[in-house]
């Protein structure tokens, strides 16, 4: 992830060896360039994904992305194949709709990985959770847009909608693997599957808030907060000790195959 969190503990630092203003001047200046460099590339990769008209686009904006997330991604994910798959469903599914990725391949492949993995039942998800937890996060990407929050987790431009504005029941591909990275810190599916479990659709409580008479929709509040384990994580971890990295690059590889099939 863009190591936003470190910029702003810099921002907010006090220096214990130094209280000097130079010094406390340089690390604030250092770190609002940081962030205005994280910011002016996610502006320039949202105005990239809106304006694909052929592979060789498609291939610039999955790049463009992928030197963003150059240190976090798995290299099963960052290989120049998978970056070529990628790009070529980004394509085919902006060039053509009936070429997006359903969620309920999303699913079959999540749930999939839950099995190879041997994570807790509770890591099987549905195309109800899905959705629910791909509204709450255009959603709150919209709006943090809008305000100028601006980076590469608030970028409205990489879903696919609906003609009434609503995100599709299905993905573009880098959507995909977004869904996929997020389907990793479980508090998200948690979020969505209470959501889901109360009734709740996130973008219509952003409308309703809209239009009542003091409209201040407060995204974060969908976002939930949960201070417990992960049991995707602890499976991971523990496959990883069973059966070693080059095993589990070729389950990543194999399963991302699936989401991105050679057609």
């Amino acid at each position: 992830m863009i190591p936003l969190a470190l910029i702003f503990a810099l921002l907010a630092a006090v220096p214990h060896q130094s209280s000097s203003t130079e010094f406390q001047t340089s690390v604030q200046q250092r770190a609002h360039a940081e962030y205005e460099r994280h910011k002016q590339a996610a502006i320039r990769i949202n105005d990239l994904a809106e304006r694909i008209h052929s592979e060789a686009e498609a291939s610039a904006f999955v790049s463009e992305i992928a030197a963003v997330f150059a240190k976090e991604l798995p290299a099963a994910w960052a290989s120049i194949g998978i970056r070529q798959r990628v790009a070529h469903a980004e394509y085919k599914a902006i060039s053509n709709p009936t070429k997006l990725i359903s969620e309920q391949r999303i699913v079959d492949v999540w749930n999939q990985y839950v099995k190879e993995i041997a994570a807790p039942e509770e890591a099987i998800i549905s195309t109800a959770e899905i959705h629910n937890m791909r509204d709450a996060e255009f959603t709150v990407a919209r709006l943090m847009w809008a305000r100028g929050n601006q980076t590469v987790w608030t970028m409205p431009n990489v879903y696919a909608l609906q003609p009434d504005g609503k995100v599709a029941d299905a993905c573009r591909a880098v959507e995909t693997v977004r869904v996929m990275y997020d389907l990793n810190d479980f508090r998200n599916l948690r979020g969505a599957r209470d959501r889901v479990r109360r009734g709740i659709v996130p973008s219509e409580q952003a409308e309703k808030r809209m239009e009542g008479p003091n409209p201040h929709p407060q995204p974060t509040a969908w976002l939930g907060a949960h201070v417990d384990t992960n049991p995707i994580r602890s499976a991971e971890q523990r496959y990883l000790r069973e059966h070693g990295s080059e095993e589990y690059g070729q389950l990543l590889t194999r399963l991302l195959g699936e989401l991105f099939p050679l057609q």
